[in-house]
């Protein structure tokens, strides 16, 4: 049974793009979204939880979110884990519910924040790398075992390239559209 998976590699190597789009969205640029609260963590009924499992996250205004804490014992552990979250937000406590005003970015941020996301879009360039190394050992071991001709391994690895290429384009343009929506604001 031969190791190369091409559906594998392509499932595996977009995954690492939308992991990346993921990482992206979560970069506050200055206009409020509910996505900014995703790596949020909750501790809870002593364990540690997504804020979406135990609020409800929404935006009533461009620049405010508002956070809805489902049960009142929750509001300070929900106020405490968003403060300490490293996102730069001061929740403003009314009763069960928490006001996230969106501050203006300065330039210093603006250029820290690109420079993160500079660094998830390497990330994600790496593992579709390491995803494509992996495809080609593969087709190297399915060769060396007979299982395909040194044609067919020849053939498959220029299919893994240019998907590999494909996907390094992806991650450059959502960096690229991501950078610009960040410096431009």
């Amino acid at each position: 049974m031969a190791k190369y998976d091409k559906d594998d590699l392509e499932r595996r190597m977009k995954g690492a793009v939308e992991s990346l789009k993921g990482d992206l969205a979560g970069l506050r640029t200055g206009r409020a979204s509910t996505q900014l609260l995703d790596p949020v963590n909750v501790e809870v009924y002593g364990a540690m939880m997504p804020l979406n499992q135990v609020a409800t996250v929404s935006v009533p205004e461009p620049r405010m979110i508002s956070v809805q804490v489902w049960d009142k014992s929750n509001v300070t552990p929900v106020e405490k884990a968003i403060r300490s979250a490293g996102l730069g937000l001061n929740p403003i406590n009314d009763g069960q519910t928490l006001r996230l005003p969106i501050p203006d970015l300065t330039e210093e941020r603006r250029k820290e924040l690109a420079k993160l996301a500079g660094q998830y879009a390497e990330k994600a360039k790496v593992a579709i790398r390491n995803v494509r190394r992996d495809g080609m050992d593969d087709l190297k071991t399915d060769e060396n075992k007979k299982e395909i001709s040194e044609d067919e391994r020849k053939r498959a690895e220029t299919d893994v390239q240019k998907l590999t290429d494909e996907q390094i384009k992806a991650v450059d343009d959502a960096f690229a559209h991501k950078e610009k929506e960040i410096l431009n604001k």
